[in-house]
């Protein structure tokens, strides 16, 4: 008893170095040690087929007959309960290969078909037939080894296949914890899930992700769970319980994929899930008897974060439904005529936004408590999409909303997973050149816009960056005692602003001599010239959710404080963490839902 304490002292603390620097390594990204990954699995699974192997020839030759399901009848037959209950540590013998497959969205069918049969399922009959070779004729074991598999090991090659399992126990936890990863991205996508700061740590794979807060917490529960229990067995038992969770329900779902996907009939699907569910359910009832010795882990923690999603989820379903209810519709727009009902101050505001189309509700709220506005107000909407790099000339989509002598617009800024974004000063220049590109091709080329404006605005142009037009639009910036003549084919200044008022910076656009912009478009990039010179003020809205008056005391708790410490304590849209604060203005909204 005393050497398994003293044992004791050293597994842990030697497990807890292993974790810690198994998630340190972690945002370096998978890439960069996966190269790893398949010798090792592969070494792992001919060690132990070849020590079973060994077992089955040296001790009992006759296990093979244990292949038959005669046996398994015989089995149950004689021990009744206690075989029901034994069923509980049987799952092990499958959560080492469910484990290594936990990323299956990185492989095709075919590659998991071929690797399964021909090697894994190989490999483990023979390790589990060489174990039962070696028990059978070891009934009393005298030895400090109390798990099977070390027991049957030779005694010369134990130290040797310890750090082989060693090393493929963190092949299948960086499987596991990249599987993770992409399960909360895929959560966090859908609204399922609070936004969590998402790294690609490859240039070439969209799937190999870092997410700095989910590997942090996953090793503080490592750690927790590795100390509480010092045990294998108490976490054999909550690995167990959660893998046949998960078998389970994935049977059940498959049903529907069965009934909706591959429109097959509906007794087929109910014959598949009583075939295998059935089986899975024996698993999982054997596993329930294990509840109070560790199994109750897997279920705590999977209550705690069904909770978590469906709070955010009901949050973000209400906030959306008001955004939606609420969205400013063009003909509320176009009655406000050219000014909006309000005071045009110089310069530009970009209304930060994620809606790609429509008005948002913020912007009635400004309007409506405030006297003034800028004499150009774009409505920027920042998205990534899922491809390393955007192409500089495909950067920008920019549209008119309302008629031209409104001087809305709204852009689209696509980045790349992998884009850098630029700086505020880089990021102004390239807007507003982007918008002049758009003026001067809109004036080059109209088209019926008018009665279109009315129904909708989603008339959208491709422009790229300064950087991707060279024969378009170029904007200039030049210090106001240096400024010299504008040559022909540049726009005039006619605006000259009082002589208190001194400008560090003047503006001007350089536009091609051919072909020849109408007067109406020259006025507007004679405006977008004077507004760029007075400044560029970035407006980011704020919507706070709040129940309504008369809501159930249910809907206040999941509302008022579940939603709102999540919403407090999750990670800011990535445009809010960029933009200058000094040219911020916050606008709050309260959504009662």
């Amino acid at each position: 008893m005393a050497d398994n304490k003293s044992s004791a002292y050293v597994e842990v603390p030697v497990a807890c170095i292993i974790l810690i620097g198994l998630f340190a390594l972690q945002h370096y990204g998978t890439h960069r040690v996966g190269f790893l990954f398949a010798p090792v699995v592969l070494v792992w699974l001919l060690c132990i087929s070849a020590i079973g192997l060994y077992n089955i020839t040296h001790w009992n030759p006759h296990v093979y007959q244990a292949l038959s399901p005669y046996y398994m009848y015989k089995f149950f037959r004689k021990t009744q309960r206690g075989g029901w209950m034994s069923l509980g540590g049987i799952l092990l013998c499958i959560t080492g290969s469910e484990a290594m497959f936990a990323d299956l969205g990185h492989f095709s069918q075919l590659s998991i078909k071929i690797a399964f049969t021909f090697l894994v399922y190989p490999s483990l009959i023979l390790a589990y037939m060489g174990q039962a070779a070696y028990l059978s004729q070891h009934h009393i074991i005298e030895s400090d080894y109390r798990i099977g598999f070390y027991v049957s090991v030779p005694e010369k090659l134990r130290w040797p296949v310890l750090v082989i399992a060693i090393l493929a126990a963190v092949v299948g936890s960086q499987a596991i914890i990249t599987g993770t990863f992409s399960i909360i991205k895929q959560c966090s996508s859908l609204g399922c899930f609070p936004r969590v700061k998402i790294i690609h740590t490859s240039s070439k794979i969209h799937g190999q992700i870092y997410i700095p807060e989910i590997n942090w917490l996953l090793m503080v529960l490592c750690l927790a769970v590795t100390v509480g229990f010092r045990d294998t067995r108490r976490m054999g038992n909550a690995s167990g319980l959660a893998v046949i969770t998960v078998m389970l329900v994935t049977t059940c779902l498959m049903s529907l994929v069965i009934v909706l996907c591959w429109q097959k009939s509906v007794f087929l699907a109910i014959g598949f899930v009583f075939f295998f569910g059935t089986i899975e359910a024996l698993y999982f009832t054997a596993s329930l008897t294990k509840f109070l010795e560790g199994a109750w882990v897997p279920i705590a923690l999977a209550f705690i974060f069904l909770i978590i999603m469906c709070v955010w989820h009901y949050g973000t379903l209400k906030k959306y439904e008001f955004d939606v209810q609420n969205k400013v519709s063009i003909n509320w727009l176009l009655s406000l005529g050219p000014s909006l009902g309000i005071v045009r101050v110089r310069g530009i505001g970009l209304v930060h936004t994620e809606l790609v189309s429509g008005i948002p509700a913020i912007f009635s709220h400004f309007v409506t408590n405030l006297p003034a506005f800028h004499q150009v107000l774009v409505f920027l909407c920042i998205k990534s999409v899922p491809v390393p790099h955007v192409k500089p000339e495909e950067r920008f989509l920019i549209g008119h909303i309302g008629p031209r002598e409104y001087r809305l617009y709204r852009c689209i800024v696509r980045y790349g997973y992998r884009d850098v974004h630029k700086d505020d000063m880089e990021f102004e220049k390239d807007l507003v050149c982007s918008i002049a590109e758009f003026i001067q091709s809109e004036s080059v080329a109209p088209g019926s816009v008018n009665e279109d404006l009315v129904k909708d605005d989603d008339k959208m142009t491709v422009v790229g960056t300064c950087s991707s037009h060279t024969e378009g639009v170029q904007m200039r910036e030049d210090d106001a005692d240096k400024i010299e003549a504008a040559g022909p084919s540049e726009l005039k200044e006619i605006w000259s602003p009082p002589p208190v008022i001194k400008l560090r910076k003047r503006v001007r656009f350089i536009v091609p001599k051919s072909p020849e912009i109408d007067t109406g478009a020259r006025e507007e990039l004679q405006e977008l010239m004077e507004a760029r010179e007075a400044g560029i003020a970035y407006i980011l809205g704020h919507s706070y959710v709040k129940a309504k008056q008369g809501s159930s005391l249910i809907k206040k708790l999941v509302i008022n404080y579940g939603y709102e410490f999540l919403r407090r304590n999750s990670r800011l849209s990535t445009y809010a963490l960029s933009v200058p604060h000094a040219s911020t203005l916050e606008v709050g909204m309260i959504y009662h839902v």
